[in-house]
């Protein structure tokens, strides 16, 4: 059953959202990104280690690229997608993926929320349940 199915928040969402709104906290970046993978070829996953905050700060900094919408760990979750998803691929190296954040974050005609948005309706359409409680 797809998660958007209900017609009520699950259990500890509504907190989630009255504190971090449609951001990401610490604990739900850390959660988020604890699941991150590639796939080699042989079909195997290979989770990544995360970034941290240290780290991507470090790298926006060193390639002189500031955010407009640097809400919560947002956009280190749009790193460590990035990260992810597309680097050795369309992303080739630090600066393009720095690039990449501030495109995904700043995206002029998107939102603020964006990054979060995208993941929770990924989290439904594959039924990957959150369990808010521990996320607060």
């Amino acid at each position: 059953m797809r998660l958007d199915s209900r017609s009520k928040f699950p259990s500890g969402m509504e907190e989630y959202l009255e504190t971090y709104g449609w951001h990401f906290s610490k604990k739900m970046c850390d959660w988020a990104t604890s699941n991150m993978y590639k796939t080699d070829t042989n079909g195997r996953k290979n989770y990544i280690i995360p970034l941290t905050k240290s780290a991507v700060d470090d790298i926006m900094k060193r390639y002189n690229i500031k955010l407009q919408n640097q809400i919560g760990y947002d956009y280190i979750f749009a790193a460590n997608m990035a990260m992810a998803d597309y680097m050795g691929s369309s992303i080739e190296d630090e600066r393009h993926l720095a690039l990449f954040v501030k495109d995904y974050v700043d995206d002029p005609d998107g939102y603020p929320e964006l990054p979060f948005t995208r993941f929770y309706a990924d989290c439904v359409g594959t039924g990957n349940p959150i369990v808010w409680e521990d996320m607060l």
